[in-house]
């Protein structure tokens, strides 16, 4: 993989460019920048610009102690204004180069690239940020294809917790189903139930009646069958008496003398 190329236009301080009044705190923030104490450094080029606002060359390298202690969204705001209002093409080259390189350490590789294009329209010939130009690309390529795939798969999970949640919907349905139909059973035992209950009585009394009826119907077969044998007896009793009285009538022979 390619890797970025970090460089800077570090503006030495020069007496013929600038105030004498700021010079002391550049040389005295070049000196500290130069041992890494980058905080010390910025101090002292704060300080410079306090005494001349306009000093490109505290702006500028305040941005570079900006941009060491890895504030960047700073640094890159003093290289956009340096880049911004600057006459001098070096200077304006150099400017929108930290600048990109600020962008792209934010990751922001869209703006980067339009800044390295301004510092290449200053400066052709820096094969640094042309090389810088060339990452950048490659890196706005590769975040394009990360949110592509972020995207697709945020609508995967949207899908899936959709389909989850039409799941769970179906699950709850059957389960009221499933609980209805039970109630619905119960309830239907319990009318079978208070049915059942209800016609106990009138089984009973078809039962009851039956019964009497068979009694009556019994009672009478009886009835019948004394009567039959009170015939009987009394048939019985009158051949019983015709037979005596045919028994003791006497005979009248008839003589014939």
């Amino acid at each position: 993989m390619k890797q970025l190329v970090i460089s800077f236009i570090f503006l030495l301080s020069s007496s013929l460019l600038f105030a004498q009044q700021e010079k002391s705190d550049i040389y005295k923030g070049n000196k500290l920048y130069g041992q890494k104490k980058y905080k010390e450094a910025q101090a002292s080029y704060q300080q410079a610009l306090r005494k001349k606002q306009q000093s490109v060359e505290g702006s500028f390298n305040l941005g570079d102690a900006l941009y060491k202690q890895k504030d960047f969204e700073k640094a890159g705001q003093q290289f956009n204004q340096i880049a911004s209002s600057a006459n001098n093409k070096n200077l304006a080259a150099g400017a929108w180069h930290n600048l990109g390189n600020s962008l792209m350490e934010q990751k922001k590789y869209e703006e980067s690239i339009n800044a390295y294009k301004k510092s290449l329209l200053n400066n052709p010939n820096d094969e640094q940020t042309r090389y810088n130009l060339a990452y950048a690309q490659e890196m706005l390529k590769k975040q394009q294809q990360q949110n592509k795939n972020n995207q697709n798969q945020d609508k995967d999970n949207k899908d899936q917790n959709k389909k989850d949640k039409d799941n769970k919907d179906q699950n709850k349905k059957d389960k009221d189903k499933q609980k209805q139909n039970q109630n619905q059973q119960n309830n239907n035992n319990n009318q079978d139930k208070q049915d059942q209950n209800k016609n106990q009585p009138d089984k009973q009394n078809q039962d009851q009646q039956k019964q009497q009826q068979q009694k009556q119907q019994l009672s009478k077969e009886d009835a019948e069958r004394m009567l039959n044998a009170l015939n009987n007896n009394e048939r019985q009793t009158q051949d019983k008496l015709k037979n005596q009285k045919l028994k003791g009538q006497k005979v009248q022979i008839s003589k014939d003398w």
